[in-house]
């Protein structure tokens, strides 16, 4: 015999249906909540079928965001083996079992059983925990800096309304400096008031990594710019709490940020490939760290084609009949972070400090008359298969002398 049980994984719990062997479905469909009870009465549940067939059943779900893990980590804990299947998969297979519209959770934990015995799966191989630590991070910190770059948006549509002359004062206006100043005199009459001794003195104390001389003549700019703008008082109260609100939250994100970054950085460290990977010209730390937390164990993967549909750069097919389709796109049905650090490396890499290898190829291809969208990703395709060599040699990137 050879037993499964599907799961249609939801949020705090999940639909399940057993079946000893091919074409023998035990049972009716289940719901294991998620919980250590309910996942008691789960492991419960597969001893029983264990004992009547006399081997362990395995375990198959779809991947769902983070709702499975509570599922997959128990499992873990009690050495059950089970399967993690694509989505698009699973929801094809279903298409085709069937020519009724039906869409249950109990059907779906039925159909997943159907469509373990169709295919030649294999268990899932669980990831390092350094790399699902530094994926979570690197995930962490893009989420994060979407949102910073909101709050910035916002703050600037509040600053243009109070004081937009503030905006050349300081080289870099999100400084901490820059926006701490800001927080202490909101606007050009604060600032007038205040004076430029006193301007000084809070400069030097906000920057002591600069000089005195520095500091006054920051003063004197922020002086001059409160004269020119055109706003002596804030125009609305609400504009100037406003304002004030975004300092503050700006001040927050770049401490995170900041956090974040030195917690990747120390992951990443102690992670072997992360040094292989930036020795490719072009890759910096956060690439590197993206890359290989999204990759995971290259292991994974025993050919480099399969790395490639992993990130979705490879091409789809479309044939039908006589038809053959001369236009394929890229199928994105892999790790859309993976796609854009891969990109944003391809993209460092043809600089002129870049890699001589990598511009040699994308002058080849251009040569060819191919389109620059095109040739992009073929660079994408090639540098993951300087990644897919290297990862597995555990050799370091070797430039064209």
């Amino acid at each position: 015999m050879n037993p499964v049980v599907g799961l249609d994984i939801a949020k705090g719990e999940s639909q399940g249906q057993a079946f000893l062997d091919k074409g023998k479905p035990y049972g009716k469909s289940f719901t294991v909540h998620h919980t250590r009870e309910g996942l008691g009465a789960f492991l419960h549940f597969l001893k029983d079928i264990q004992s009547m067939t006399g081997q362990l059943p395995m375990v198959i779900l779809e991947a769902t965001g983070h709702y499975h893990t509570p599922v997959t980590q128990f499992l873990d804990e009690h050495n059950y083996l089970y399967i993690i299947v694509n989505p698009l998969l699973s929801y094809e297979a279903k298409k085709s079992s069937s020519l009724r519209k039906v869409k249950t959770d109990a059907f779906d934990a039925y159909a997943l059983c159907e469509f373990f015995y169709k295919e030649d799966f294999e268990p899932h191989k669980k990831r390092g925990v350094q790399l699902l630590n530094l994926r979570n991070l690197t995930r962490q910190h893009e989420s994060v800096t979407g949102q910073f770059v909101q709050i910035k948006l916002q703050f600037q549509a509040a600053l243009d309304q109070v004081f937009p002359e503030f905006k050349g004062v300081f080289g870099d206006l999100y400084s901490v400096v820059s926006l701490q100043t800001l927080l202490e005199f909101p606007t050009s009459e604060a600032v007038l008031i205040a004076g430029e001794p006193q301007l000084t003195e809070k400069i030097a104390i906000l920057c002591t990594s600069r000089s005195e001389k520095w500091a006054k003549d920051k003063a004197q700019e922020l002086m001059a710019a409160a004269t020119r703008n055109p706003f002596r008082k804030a125009p609305y109260q609400s504009h100037l709490f406003s304002m004030s609100m975004y300092i503050n939250m700006l001040l927050h994100y770049k401490e995170h940020l900041t956090a974040l970054v030195k917690e990747i950085d120390a992951l990443a460290n102690e992670v072997e490939e992360y040094e292989i990977i930036q020795s490719i010209p072009g890759i910096g730390e956060k690439i590197a760290a993206t890359i290989i937390s999204e990759l995971g164990e290259i292991n994974r993967f025993n050919h480099p084609k399969k790395l490639v549909a992993f990130a979705g750069v490879d091409p789809s097919v479309h044939i039908s009949g006589k038809f053959t389709a001369t236009i394929n796109r890229i199928t994105k049905r892999g790790s859309s972070r993976l796609r854009r650090a891969l990109y944003m490396a391809v993209l460092c890499g043809l600089r002129r400090t870049g890699s001589k290898k990598l511009k040699a190829f994308y002058d080849k291809k251009m040569s060819e008359g191919k389109p620059h969208k095109l040739v992009m990703i073929a660079c994408v395709n090639k540098l993951l298969h300087w990644i897919f060599a290297m990862l597995k040699r555990k050799e370091t990137f070797l430039e064209l002398t």
